[in-house]
Order: structure tokens, then C-alpha cells, then sequence
């Protein structure tokens, strides 16, 4: 990919791992943690999609506690302590392994890098802290101060005009099929980190190239 001057990652599922939070608590959910860790996901997806369409906008802290709740009321987890515990460990999720050595690799080689999120400023800045990412990145953006979720073309348009750079000079990076049609199709030139063996989905906009971890980035760049 040539003519690149920015690289712009969505954060959770593609430079955080979801799953974490519930994989921590795996001994008190009695064998649930991997149902509970999908359900959660899918659901938080779910609630800012449906959020944005009904025009009820509330912040991501809030849809992943919802989403969480009706996770746990679905598998019969009736535990105050454990529920408060998973949704303060998502403030605390894990990297995965070889994003800060890619981060590096990239910002060595003159490319800036940054997040746009679904996520709110805190949770944002909570994670970005825990895995000491914020050295590498030059913008964390939230979709919180525009009051709408993607694949909002909006969202898009908050790291251009923030970044200053021409949408077609930003490669875009995400692990969420739809996240990435979404980004295609606003114009980034988009790569598709498929961490999960998902199908492509049957929408307008497509990723020029697909790999299943962020260590074939550089590379893919030049560095």
C-alpha cells in the first residue's frame, strides 16, 4: 500500500482483546466465560447500532454495562461482585501480543498512527494506559463527541478532520467485518484484521487486503 500517511485502528477486538475481561473470571463462571464473552460482544455491537437508529445515543461505558447485563441474565449469573468485577476489567483489557511491536515499527518509519473508537474517552484512555500504547499514537478519537456510533460515515469523517489528512491517504484497520465495510465505503483504503474466520459481509464497501493479525502491517507498508 503506497501514498499512506496515517494509520488508524479501531480498538476493541482489533488492538484490544474482548475476551480478556471474561477469560480473568473463567473459575467464577463455572465453565461460561467463552458464552459469556460472545454474548457480551454481541450484544454491546447490537445496542450501539440500535442506539444510533433510534436516535438515543448513550455512551459506550453504559451500552457495555447493559450489554453485560442482559449476558449474565441470559446464562442465570446472578452475582452482583463478579458483574461489577468483568465490567471494571474491560477498563483493563489486554493487548494483543504483537500490537506494540507493529505500533513501534510503524511510528519508526514515519507513520502516525491512531485510534477511532465506538469507545468512550475514559474507557479509551483506561485501556490505552493498562498496554502503554498512548507513546505511539498521536490521536485517541472517540465517537462520543459526535453522539453517534459507526459505521456512521460522521466517524469516518472525524479522523480526517482531525488528522488533516486526505481520506484515501488513512489506512484503516479493524477486525469487525462490518466496521471495515463501513470504512471502505467512506473511502479509506481499509485492511481487515479477521482475528475470527468471519465471512465477508454482503455490503458495498470491501478491505483491499485481509490478514488475521496486525504483524503483517508494516510489511504490507513498506517498513
Amino acid at each position: 500500500m503506497n501514498d499512506i500517511d496515517a494509520c488508524v485502528f479501531d480498538a476493541y477486538g482489533t488492538l484490544f482483546d474482548v475476551a480478556s475481561a471474561a477469560k480473568r473470571c473463567r473459575d467464577d463462571l463455572a465453565g461460561k466465560a467463552d458464552e459469556l464473552a460472545a454474548l457480551w460482544r454481541t450484544k454491546q455491537l447490537e445496542y450501539t447500532w440500535l442506539r444510533s437508529l433510534m436516535g438515543d445515543y448513550a455512551d459506550f461505558w453504559q451500552i457495555t454495562g447493559d450489554g453485560l447485563d442482559f449476558a449474565l441474565d441470559t446464562l442465570g449469573v446472578d452475582d452482583a461482585v463478579l458483574r461489577d468485577r468483568l465490567l471494571n476489567l474491560y477498563l483493563e483489557l489486554d493487548a494483543y501480543p504483537e500490537v506494540p511491536d507493529m505500533l513501534d515499527r510503524l511510528t519508526a518509519g514515519g507513520i502516525q498512527c491512531a485510534i477511532l473508537s465506538n469507545g468512550s474517552p475514559d474507557m479509551l484512555a483506561s485501556a490505552v494506559d493498562n498496554a502503554d500504547l498512548g507513546k505511539y499514537l498521536t490521536d485517541v478519537l472517540s465517537v462520543d463527541s459526535l453522539g453517534i456510533y459507526k459505521p456512521d460515515p460522521s466517524v469516518y469523517q472525524l479522523a480526517v478532520d482531525t488528522l488533516g489528512i486526505r481520506a484515501e491517504r488513512i489506512c484503516f484497520m479493524s477486525s469487525n467485518a462490518w466496521d471495515v465495510a463501513g470504512a471502505a465505503h467512506f473511502g479509506f483504503r481499509v485492511n481487515w484484521v479477521n482475528r475470527f474466520a468471519q465471512k465477508n459481509e454482503r455490503l458495498s464497501g470491501v478491505p483491499e487486503n485481509e490478514f488475521k493479525t496486525l504483524a503483517e502491517l508494516p510489511g504490507l507498508l513498506g517498513l
